[in-house]
């Protein structure tokens, strides 16, 4: 039947009941289902109990594993019915009452399953999984003298339990050293024991050693590969490492297990939006909804995904749905104010300021309502009060992130130091020769998704997305030779290791490559400190530097909240600081790499479309075609907060939008005043 490990289901099951009447089935037949389910096979071992079945009806093993598999795949009325049967079938057969009444307790039916679990230990006291579900249903209905009485009669039958139960209390509360030596302790005496594993994969992969997490985690999985937690545990590991073909593969292989999990379709479809897969994020969001219509979570990422397709009104159908399954949760708030197209209303104002007003409302949700408020106002040109709330949101967020402007100047002083002249002249030739990449990069909200959106309308680009590699590259060079650090370790790589380099980048981006085009767009905007190195794999890239007024730059990352990265836009110094960092970067490679880098300034743009468009597209050799200059018409997903914004005809109401804003920004300016002169002010 099932046992129960550390608190969560393991199916462990077992031929033990042998006293039935009429013929039942074989012991072989019996173990090949088992086989099945031992390698994650639960539907065919379904189906091959099924047929069983049609010979043998009555066989209460078979008809107990029915039931356990039902159950563990969520077909919940159909478990229950079956395991009813068992034990109408077999009274003193104790097993099924145990699986009935967790079954009921996964379902938070906490007081219909008391019965079940003490007639399970009236029949068998020993059933140690019966009295630690027994301890959960009482404690979840406020009994916790009863709770605790059961929970101690389970910790004596299995004192691994209670060690279990103490790891994960330590792990849950930070002692992470704690933690892992009681797991260790498990694993000397069981080393197989599936919830110790799958502890110590945790623990090592919030220690920043995602290998080791990994390689835990599926030696977890090879004793119990039906262990969902475990499986769930995996795939989050592998969409953090940003392995999102990985991801994919394993959600959809939990989906040959639990075809009806909503929360599985919901993972599938958050791996599949950032690896461009967006229409098949959007259906697998879709069909997570058909399971569980008011899922909060995947009701925000359809809505992201309709936005990303250009489908505006059933992105906000979307992020409304979201709103209504969950009114306090901010970020569907943010997101339909982030598509900068969207209009409150004064009740939908009202209704977040009163959210707001919330004493249980989570610090990002606050964060996320602050900034969506913010947006309502200035849409209204009530810039006062906007501000008031972009001040707000500002303030709270950055207690929520960290970042460190000293680390930030650190690093490019060794980028300044390596990558010099001298260098380049030393691999020069070196590197792969593949000319496909174009890099828009820059800072964040300076037009780099407007210049990403004329390139991807000639007929011989692909725009991608922000994609992680280049990063990522260099972070694994980082961690490669004991004692030095990524640029310092570059010295040591030859002609054929940066080729190397070269290629590992273009493999990377393939998956985000799906109209066979001969040239790719990367809109990393991250990647300006990394040009010298982008060079050093892919000499023959071309990168283009959006730039824009440094007082609209620097605000339009203050008015942004991101989901992920960019630190440093929640304070008027550390934007400003970041701002100067990167002016001083972007004017070493135009000394030690002259000509390699296009600069397409934001005013320019949008004065003069057209010889703009001319001119970047003889930047990247590329004949001029007119798609380019009518951008908008131009049918494509777009990942950025830009993305409706250049679905419209060029405009110029952007330039200059920092002097709503002027009485503010007093703290900016004075950051900025060593490059006064180089833009009109």
């Amino acid at each position: 039947m099932s046992q129960h490990l550390g608190g969560k289901l393991c199916v462990v099951f077992t031929y033990e009941h042998t006293n039935m009447q009429g013929p039942t089935v074989s012991r072989e037949q019996f173990n090949q289902i088992l086989a099945q389910l031992h390698e994650g096979k639960a539907k065919p071992a379904l189906s091959a109990c099924e047929r069983l079945l049609e010979q043998h009806p009555d066989d209460v093993n078979l008809l107990g594993l029915q039931g356990a598999i039902l159950g563990k795949q969520g077909q919940y009325p159909e478990a229950e019915s079956v395991l009813r049967r068992v034990t109408e079938l077999a009274p003193t057969f104790a097993k099924p009452y145990e699986d009935l009444g967790l079954l009921l307790v996964r379902q938070q039916r906490h007081q219909e399953a008391l019965p079940w679990l003490r007639q399970a230990l009236r029949l068998n006291p020993k059933l140690e999984a019966a009295q630690f579900n027994l301890g959960r249903a009482l404690a979840a209905l406020g009994d916790g003298a009863g709770a605790d009485a059961a929970f101690e009669a389970a910790f004596a039958l299995n004192p691994l339990r209670r060690m279990m139960a103490l790891a994960t209390e330590h792990h849950g509360a930070g002692r992470m050293k704690e933690a892992e030596g009681l797991c260790r302790r498990i694993l000397q005496q069981k080393p197989d024991h599936v919830d110790a594993l799958r502890l110590l994969g945790l623990i090592a992969a919030a220690a920043g050693e995602p290998d080791e997490a990994e390689a835990l985690l599926r030696q977890s999985l090879q004793h119990a590969p039906d262990h969902q937690q475990a499986q769930f545990d995996l795939g989050k590991l592998l969409r953090e490492q940003e392995r999102y073909p990985d991801a994919i593969a394993h959600y959809q292989a939990m989906l040959e297990q639990y075809p009806d999990n909503p929360r599985v379709h919901f993972r599938l479809g958050a791996s599949l939006g950032p690896a461009a897969r967006t229409e098949e994020a959007a259906q697998a969001y879709e069909r997570c909804l058909a399971l569980s219509p008011k899922h909060a979570g995947a009701l925000l990422g359809l809505g992201h995904m309709q936005k990303t397709l250009g489908h505006q009104d059933a992105a906000i159908d979307a992020y409304r749905r979201c709103i209504a399954a969950k009114p306090g949760g901010g970020e569907a708030w943010y997101s339909l104010a982030n598509l900068k197209t969207f209009q409150f209303s004064d009740s939908d104002i009202s209704a977040m300021e009163q959210q707001l007003s919330r004493n249980d409302l989570p610090e990002q949700s606050a964060v996320n309502l602050l900034f969506a408020l913010a947006m309502a106002w200035e849409a209204r040109s009530d810039y006062t009060r906007a501000w008031q709330y972009f001040e707000r949101g500002n303030a709270q967020q950055r207690t929520l992130v960290q970042y460190d402007p000293v680390q930030t100047e650190v690093s490019n002083n060794a980028l300044v130091s390596f990558f010099d002249e001298a260098y380049f002249e030393r691999i020069r030739g070196a590197g792969c020769a593949d000319a496909s990449p174009i890099f828009v990069l820059g800072i964040p909200r300076s037009g780099s998704t407007l210049v990403e959106q004329i390139i991807a309308s000639h007929s011989q680009v692909e725009g991608t997305a922000e994609l992680p590699y280049i990063g990522r590259i260099t972070t694994g060079l980082a961690g490669q030779r004991e004692g030095q650090s990524y640029p310092q370790v570059m010295a040591e790589l030859d002609a054929d290791r940066l080729e190397s380099l070269g290629r590992d980048y273009l493999r990377s981006s393939e998956m985000h490559r799906t109209l066979n085009r001969p040239r790719f767009i990367d809109k990393m905007p991250n990647n300006f400190p990394s040009i010298g190195f982008i060079h050093a794999i892919l000499p023959n890239a071309r990168i283009i530097d959006a730039r824009r007024h440094p007082m609209d730059a620097c605000l339009g990352n203050l008015k942004q909240l991101y989901a992920r990265g960019q630190t440093f836009s929640y304070d008027q110094t550390d934007m400003g600081e970041y701002y100067l960092q990167y002016l001083r970067m972007m004017d070493h490679w135009d000394a030690v790499l002259p000509g390699k880098v296009l600069r397409v300034n934001y005013e320019d743009t949008v004065a003069d479309l057209e010889s703009q468009v001319r001119r970047v597209l003889d930047f990247l050799e590329l004949p001029f075609e007119q798609g380019c200059v009518d951008f908008y018409r131009t049918e494509r997903a777009v990942r950025t907060a830009s993305s409706e914004q250049v679905r419209q005809p060029i405009y110029t109401r952007g330039v200059g939008f920092w002097r709503h804003y002027a009485e503010h920004l007093g703290e900016l300016e004075s950051v900025l005043a060593p490059v006064r002169e180089r833009y009109p002010w």
